[in-house]
């Protein structure tokens, strides 16, 4: 079934515009970061192909807009089905493409396809409401519409789930979509839209444009029929999606950067909060908004979980996802995140920090980086401030609870925080406390469909997710009556 899919991308027909498969003839070659071999390609557009995909969105949605929910439902559900009947070889190109470790990468394809049944099945719950009347002549009602042509624009480091986290209650909604996917991975979730295309939505619903971000992005937005742009990325760009939204007042969905917290109280089940720092820090190679991104550790447990926590980092295996024996640790997406990881690394020891863990023995070819914890980190330099999105863990101690929220929420960012206790009373207070969207309170993981997923301060704007999520594609009508 690979051999199915890659000979689709070498035939260049992955942009989608009004229900057809076009072949632009302008390559973009799709490397493998474990060694840079040529994975796919996928055709380069630009802001004609662009606004060609809105106009054909635009046709379209009056046409999905009338069907019922449970019309667009049972489309939905064929597309997840065709997603979960082609989730080992969607996955086998995710994990070649993005560097995934396979077992992650089917994870990732299962979570997509758990999007579309779930939002198949809320758009059946979702309700106007009738107010009570003060006047005996008047009726007050509400309902629900959809919010009309949606861009998606997805990133490099769950290209399938983001996209689906988007695209099923933005399609479930009743509004049409034009997307954009980052050029670094961009196989595996043009394969997810061909099972859309294939479950039957109509032409024009679904639409796909591959090219250069800024290009596609600003094509997007300058078309009056956009009304919603949900965007995942960093706060720079998802800066630069707002201010063009704010020129045709278009909503602005954005989940942008993290800067979460890991904090472990002296109460902590030890074994535990290290299995789940592993994850939280570790998954996805480290590359993950939502990843734990500062550690902090109460003094009273400091010494026994870094020790813990140095020797299960530094017996991590790292290589190729997809070999045989499936590492620990996968590379990251390309030689530029090596280069960041390196600076920030290298920056950090050389002020002061102390790397705690051992080296761990990688690959000398491809884009690779070695597990790292470091501790004692200097409050000036940049690893102390910034995302950190890759595979080191840096750590801090702290005295009282009223110390370690005051920590956390010095930043910028509220995406997640991660709280690990055995006291239920604290863990209230500090979870109404963190100034973050998210929280893991023992729980590595804790996205799931049903749940609302989305940040605070610098972290973005609206949610993804439960009910919250199909509300972001829909718009309030409101209706006095009087007879």
């Amino acid at each position: 079934m690979v051999t199915s899919l890659m000979s689709m991308e070498d035939e260049m027909t992955s942009t989608l515009i009004n229900g057809q498969w076009l072949c632009l003839n302008d390559a973009h070659e799709v490397r493998n970061p474990v060694d840079g071999t040529i994975v796919g390609c996928v055709d380069r557009a630009g802001q004609a192909e662009a606004k060609q995909a809105v106009a054909a969105a635009e046709a379209a949605a009056a046409g999905w807009a009338a069907l019922t929910g449970r019309e667009r439902a049972d489309f939905l559900l064929e597309a997840a089905r065709l997603i979960s009947e082609r989730e080992e070889s969607i996955a086998a190109l995710l994990a070649k493409e993005a560097g995934k470790r396979l077992p992650e990468a089917i994870g990732e394809v299962r979570g997509s396809a758990d999007y579309f049944r779930w939002f198949a099945e809320e758009i059946r719950r979702s309700q106007g409401v009738i107010y009570q009347h003060e006047d005996s002549t008047r009726r007050h009602l509400s309902i629900m519409k959809p919010a009309g042509v949606v861009a998606t624009l997805t990133p490099w480091n769950f290209p399938c789930s983001i996209q689906a986290r988007k695209l099923a209650p933005a399609l479930a909604a009743g509004c049409t979509v034009v997307a954009r996917v980052s050029d670094k991975a961009p196989l595996a979730v043009t394969e997810m839209f061909r099972c859309l295309t294939e479950a039957g939505i109509p032409d024009g619903v679904v639409n796909l444009v591959h090219g250069p971000a800024a290009e596609i992005t600003e094509a997007y937005l300058s078309q009056s029929a956009v009304r919603v742009v949900s965007f995942t990325g960093s706060t720079a760009v998802g800066a630069r999606v707002m201010e063009l939204a704010s020129r045709h007042i278009v909503r602005p969905l954005l989940e942008l950067g993290g800067d979460a917290p890991f904090i472990v109280f002296d109460d902590a089940d030890l074994d535990q909060a290290v299995e789940n720092a592993m994850l939280a820090k570790f998954r996805n190679t480290g590359q993950s908004c939502i990843g734990a991104n500062r550690f902090l550790i109460q003094e009273g447990v400091y010494e026994d979980f870094m020790s813990r926590f140095a020797e299960a980092i530094s017996a991590m295996s790292v290589g190729d996802g997809v070999a045989e024996e499936v590492p620990d640790l996968g590379p990251c997406i390309d030689q530029k995140a090596i280069v960041r990881l390196s600076e920030l690394r290298d920056e950090a020891i050389a002020g002061g920090a102390r790397q705690v863990s051992r080296t761990v023995t990688v690959p000398e070819q491809g884009a690779f980086f070695a597990p790292t914890l470091l501790e004692n980190i200097p409050a000036d330099c940049r690893i102390a401030s910034e995302e950190i999105f890759g595979p080191i863990a840096t750590a801090w101690k702290f005295e009282t609870e009223e110390e370690a929220i005051a920590c956390a929420n010095s930043t910028s960012m509220g995406l997640a925080g991660y709280v690990c206790t055995t006291n239920l009373g604290r863990a209230w207070r500090v979870m109404e406390r963190l100034n973050v969207g998210v929280v893991g309170i023992n729980e590595p993981l804790p996205t799931v469909p049903f749940a609302p997923m989305g940040g605070v301060k610098e972290s973005g704007l609206g949610r993804e997710g439960a009910s919250h999520g199909l509300e972001e594609f829909q718009e309030v009508c409101y209706a006095s009556m009087r007879f």
